[in-house]
């Protein structure tokens, strides 16, 4: 869900034996590639940092060996949802969510404008990446991964990460170092084929099941809404239905693991539309893939839950939904 989408319905064979198909192949795509190895790369992923903020998180990210662009493009969405104007109860501003005094000792002017300004991305974005830097420079003696222990440091300290030599057995530290990493993942582009989602083949039996439902406008498949959903709210329901909670609207699902190409697509991945081919946060619209170039979807208000093609001017890229993936995303952005 994010605005009414209209497309043209193509005429399709749409018996539940067409999906049952479908979900066989699944399983069988998945066996034959269960020994492959999902890829990551310091390459960000098509649009999935807005375009205004892409070469920043492009160049700093690769500021020292610890960060990469994907990683830094992880921590700001977990932070701010990409919002330069974005402020915390706690006092923490713009799209880095810089508090004042730590802002005050390690802001730095990435634009070289002569001003250090928490609200401008030019300087925001630059200084996430060298605080990160710095803090991996305070613990790099400690054992462990260097990444992994910058971001232990963010969260605990560094004095905490020397102390323990490496991420320390706080859970809420390490759930931390497991979330911003896990994150990442949906903002590299891969450089490999990544791993099928074992939770595909339920998930587009829940969305076949729906065929024929009649659209509505926030609808979540409740008793009190007639059954009824809108493209989120069915996309949701179809992974909630096999355990992975997804959050509520389409441009928030597009995180909730890497990307397939087009020519990658497996049933149970989910595609996205948009206006802006540049911006994941634009994106309005998301349906289930289910093979042959279709997608299940709730198209729009007036029509019911049916098949629809996805190779259409606005298709914006596809998400694998992973377990760890869904986890890993903030609860509101």
């Amino acid at each position: 869900m994010r605005k009414a989408w209209i497309v043209a319905t193509a005429a399709v064979g749409a018996g539940t034996g067409f999906v049952m198909v479908l979900v066989v192949g699944v399983y069988l795509v998945a066996g034959n590639l269960a020994g492959g190895i999902g890829g990551g790369s310091v390459g960000l992923a098509k649009g999935a940092v807005p375009a205004a903020y892409q070469s920043l998180v492009q160049k700093w990210g690769n500021l020292c060996a610890a960060i990469n662009p994907a990683l830094l493009a992880a921590q700001l969405y977990q932070e701010s949802g990409f919002n330069p104007n974005a402020k915390s109860p706690a006092q923490a501003q713009g799209i880095a969510q810089f508090i004042p005094g730590t802002w005050a000792t390690h802001g730095v002017d990435g634009d070289g404008d002569g001003v250090r300004d928490v609200w401008n991305p030019n300087d925001a974005i630059p200084s996430a990446a060298s605080y990160d830097c710095e803090l991996a420079s305070y613990v790099k003696n400690a054992p462990g991964n260097p990444t992994e222990n910058m971001l232990a440091a963010y969260n605990a300290g560094a004095y905490a990460v020397i102390k323990y030599r490496g991420v320390p057995p706080y859970a809420e530290t390490r759930n931390y170092v497991k979330t911003i990493t896990t994150l990442a993942k949906s903002f590299a582009a891969p450089v490999t084929r990544v791993d099928p989602s074992k939770q595909a083949a339920a998930a587009i039996t829940y969305a076949q099941k729906k065929l024929g439902t009649p659209y509505l406008w926030g609808g979540n498949g409740t008793a009190d809404q007639g059954g009824r959903f809108d493209c989120s709210g069915l996309t949701k329901a179809s992974y909630d239905s096999v355990g992975v909670s997804l959050p509520r609207v389409a441009n928030d699902q597009y995180n909730a693991g890497p990307h397939p190409k087009r020519e990658e697509l497996l049933p149970g991945d989910l595609v996205f539309f948009s206006d802006d081919l540049t911006n994941s946060r634009a994106i309005r619209h998301v349906g289930i893939y289910v093979g042959g170039g279709y997608m299940i979807d709730a198209p729009r208000p007036g029509a019911v839950i049916r098949f629809d093609p996805i190779d259409t001017p606005d298709y914006f890229g596809a998400t694998r939904v992973t377990e760890d993936g869904a986890k890993a995303l903030p609860t509101s952005v």
